[in-house]
């Protein structure tokens, strides 16, 4: 890839799509993790850092120490308005709300505070005549590894061309402090969770996958060049098809 081009076209689409819209600017969740450093990074070449809005939703009991330094971290060095919100109130309001919430596994919980988040990005938006900027990166948005209507509901999204491994290179590029290039990612959603753990295969990897089936590559191809098991091919393709309708507006039936 030519990152240097990349990166000069993810900055016009940021402009064209904020100016488009007549919009003040841009609003951001930065988790600490590297692809909502990246994203703010380009919102501010593109914007400005006077029209973009970083906000850091940690969950007090949850949400790493080092991740709010680093969301704290990233903010200072762009030089942007930052605000910090604890969701743990919310969710804990919800729950409680909510008589079967008790019963609720980790994953129905794990949404719910990324569809909190997504709310509270929307409401600061919304007061601000800002549009919200999305962190997905290609990797996720082909294997739906995101919230619907959490972290996928945004109106842009900048580096969702990117495979992550192409983030992480263009981040080290653009200079962005290294603690958040290193650390291993996370969706923050659970205690322990990693998203190499939870897809049962590294970003290297399933970059290199991706690439080959986006290419039409036969499986055993697949299985050939990248080394990985039959069980983990299966558990990347099943990804993408089955997370299909994250990737299409709503399905509307046709009457006439």
């Amino acid at each position: 890839m030519d990152f240097e081009k990349a990166q000069n076209r993810i900055i016009d689409f940021i402009r064209h799509e904020t100016g488009k819209a007549g919009i003040n600017g841009a609003v951001v969740g930065i988790s600490g993790g590297i692809d909502s450093a990246l994203t703010a990074t380009l919102a501010v070449k593109a914007l400005g850092k006077d029209r973009v809005l970083g906000i850091h939703m940690p969950e007090s009991s949850l949400t790493p120490a080092a991740d709010s330094e680093d969301a704290k971290i990233l903010a200072d060095w762009l030089g942007i308005e930052y605000r910090t919100i604890d969701i743990s109130g919310i969710v804990s309001a919800f729950m409680a709300a909510v008589p079967e919430s008790e019963s609720a596994d980790r994953l129905t919980r794990g949404n719910l505070k990324a569809r909190t988040r997504m709310s509270l990005l929307y409401f600061h938006a919304n007061q601000l005549n800002c549009m919200v900027i999305g962190t997905g990166n290609k990797t996720e948005i082909l294997l739906g590894y995101y919230t619907k209507y959490g972290d996928g509901g945004v109106d842009l999204e900048p580096i969702g061309g990117l495979y992550k491994t192409e983030v992480w290179e263009l981040s080290r590029r653009l200079g962005i402090p290294g603690s958040l290039i290193t650390k291993k990612p996370s969706a923050g959603l659970w205690v322990g969770q990693t998203d190499e753990a939870e897809l049962g295969i590294s970003y290297v990897k399933v970059d290199e996958v991706l690439r080959m089936h986006e290419d039409g590559a036969a499986p055993e191809t697949i299985q050939n060049k990248t080394g990985i098991s039959a069980e983990q091919l299966k558990s990347v393709i099943g990804r993408i098809e089955r997370n299909e309708h994250k990737r299409k507006a709503p399905p509307v039936p046709e009457l006439f």
